[in-house]
């Protein structure tokens, strides 16, 4: 894996710099998700420290379908490869990509139109998109050239949210390079740990109960959780003076090196007798991966741990609350931690309300190399979320894929798609399968390999399922 800039990319970024510092009137599109917001908060700094007057507007991607240019330069952050986003550019025009989705354009488009265009994309220089290098990486490397090293620590964010680490569990290639920045920084600190959201805030039995990528006895089950515990000789509850009980629910960070190898065997020992033998080897990449603090964040809260920061942003820009999560990414805390809080609360309320109806209604419905649920009534922003979330309930062997209506004005439809992560190493890019499929019906779409989404015409739903259905028969392990 590539871990040093490539000169011909080194020379995209040196021609970003001028054309950012030659331009007085600046539009920022960035996407409606951690990778996202984080660069829309990289790019707002950069400008900010030079002095310039700028926009920023946070969308979803149908927004860039018809999008009208009508700055002087037009950046466009985690999103814009994928999309006809120069459809109306004018001669005058100048327009940034800084995108690491696949590009529908190729390397040497710019030759062929009259306007200023410049898109630094990984995938042109043999980088991988999708596991070595986010939106967010790429905007802190654009800091970088203006000497901002110490924004290093929110490309490493960027990362996390976007689960560029999900295959190999710790950061690769040059998501590798920008967490060395943040280290020398002195702003992030890594370690290697159990593969569990909340280590330092969820009670461990919970934190069990939520294992999803193969179902397991303890998934969804808390008295399961509690009684492997149990069993482990790992208590429920430990002492601590600073809370008024003076005892509070055992959490990760809170085990000794002997009671996690214990949890580790145990949880490894589980899954292996649940899945075919092909994919054992992968087995310890799901229970073991790299953890990631922020030093600046105080020790124990949900923004000290980079995968609770990454959906405390999620649960921000999702809830179009995207000036909160700004404030909180340029520092200013005092008057937006206490909104983010709030919102944090109200956003698990909302995903559980779902997941409870979802699992109530028997809503997943089974085809032979898929499932799905209609997800009409979830906000078109979170609806990816659930189907994450809700993957424990149905077939681990096969993709989740979620419908819902795109907005109130817009009946279209929004389709996210998410797997397993064993998934991921049968080698199967669902989002060049989704975009193919989208754009067949007269839509478009795209994303990675285990997380993706697209847009479709409203009467084409079945359409969609039965082309999707097609499309991965003898690509998935269902027989073994």
């Amino acid at each position: 894996m590539i871990e040093t800039l490539p000169p011909d990319m080194k020379q995209k970024y040196e021609e970003a710099k001028e054309l950012i510092e030659s331009s007085e009137d600046i539009k920022i599109y960035s996407h409606t998700d951690c990778d996202g917001i984080s660069s829309g908060a990289i790019l707002s700094t950069i400008l900010k420290r030079i002095g310039k007057d700028y926009e920023i507007e946070i969308v979803n991607l149908d927004v860039l379908e018809d999008l009208e240019i009508e700055h002087e330069l037009t950046i466009f952050s985690d999103l814009g490869s994928g999309q006809p986003v120069d459809k109306h550019a004018k001669k005058d025009s100048k327009i940034l990509i800084l995108d690491h989705h696949p590009p529908l354009r190729e390397m040497d488009y710019p030759d062929s139109v009259e306007y200023t265009y410049l898109e630094i994309n990984p995938m042109f220089h043999d980088i991988d998109g999708s596991q070595e290098i986010c939106g967010g990486g790429l905007c802190y490397l654009l800091a970088k050239e203006f000497g901002y090293r110490d924004l290093s620590w929110i490309g490493v964010l960027a990362a996390i949210g976007d689960m560029q680490n999900t295959k190999t569990g710790k950061l690769q290639g040059m998501n590798k390079t920008i967490l060395q920045d943040a280290k020398e920084e002195g702003l992030v600190s890594s370690d290697t740990d159990l593969s569990l959201y909340g280590r330092q805030t969820r009670p461990l039995f919970v934190a069990l109960s939520y294992f999803s990528d193969v179902k397991l006895p303890i998934t969804n089950n808390k008295n399961e959780t509690i009684a492997l515990l149990q069993r482990l000789g790992i208590p429920r509850r430990i002492k601590d003076e600073s809370v008024p009980s003076g005892e509070r629910a055992t959490t990760l960070s809170d085990l000794n090196d002997a009671q996690k190898r214990a949890l580790t065997s145990e949880l490894i020992r589980m899954i292996s007798n649940e899945i075919p033998p092909r994919y054992s080897i992968y087995v310890p990449k799901l229970v073991i991966a790299d953890t990631y603090e922020f030093l600046a964040e105080e020790d124990g809260t949900f923004l000290r741990d980079a995968s609770e920061f990454s959906t405390a942003m999620n649960a921000c820009v999702r809830n179009n609350e995207e000036v909160v999560a700004l404030k909180i990414l340029e520092g200013n805390r005092a008057e937006a931690l206490d909104a983010l809080e709030i919102i944090s609360k109200d956003h698990r309320g909302y995903l559980a309300e779902n997941i409870q109806s979802i699992e109530d209604e028997h809503k997943i419905i089974q085809m032979k190399n898929l499932q799905y649920f209609d997800g009409s009534g979830i906000r078109s922003n979170v609806v990816g979320t659930i189907a994450g979330m809700v993957l424990s309930y149905g077939d681990w062997r096969k993709p989740m894929i979620a419908f819902t209506q795109v907005s109130d004005e817009n009946q279209d439809l929004k389709i996210s798609l998410r797997c397993s992560r064993l998934l991921a190493y049968d080698g199967i890019h669902f989002g060049n399968i989704i975009r193919e499929v989208a754009q067949s019906l007269g839509g478009n779409g795209g994303g990675h390999n285990v997380a993706c989404g697209a847009y479709i015409p409203k009467d084409k739903k079945d359409e969609f399922l039965n082309l999707m259905n097609e499309k991965l028969e003898g690509k998935l392990a269902l027989e073994d």
